[in-house]
């Protein structure tokens, strides 16, 4: 019997894994966008960068609601380089808005940056298809 018992966490458990790992549909026409900031600029740091969302919501990190997400922004990142299939890392070029940010402002070096907005899931997964914005490029002076 302790067998059986075992046997049940451990498909109980598998189950949970596998649904953490399927990821949330995006709702159809979504998009994400740079409110003030557009392919070309030039600006001086820090750089305030505002994040648009259309056909969707936001909803803090670990927060489940359909339809919803969170920002993350991609600063000097190839986005072809990050799977789609896991969580995001947490890094200086992939920035997490998990508590429903919907701007920031970026300390950046003189010279040429690209930026990229991402929305993920509660669980830092992008959607299915993922809402990835046009990626751009800015000048940053002194």
């Amino acid at each position: 019997m302790k067998s059986k018992g075992w046997l049940f966490i451990g498909f109980l458990v598998l189950a949970l894994v596998l649904a953490q790992a399927t990821r949330t549909p995006s709702a159809e026409g979504a998009s994400v966008y740079f409110i003030n900031l557009t392919d070309g600029d030039t600006v001086k740091s820090p750089v305030l960068v505002r994040f648009g969302l259309k056909g969707m919501g936001i909803a803090p990190a670990g927060v489940q609601f359909e339809n919803t997400g969170h920002f993350h922004l991609l600063i000097d990142l190839d986005a072809t380089t990050l799977d789609m299939n896991t969580p995001l890392p947490s890094t200086d070029n992939l920035k997490h808005f998990g508590k429903g940010q919907t701007e920031t402002y970026l300390e950046l070096a003189p010279g040429e940056h690209s930026l990229q907005l991402l929305l993920a899931d509660f669980a830092h997964i992008p959607h299915e298809p993922v809402l990835l914005s046009e990626k751009i490029s800015i000048t940053v002076t002194e």
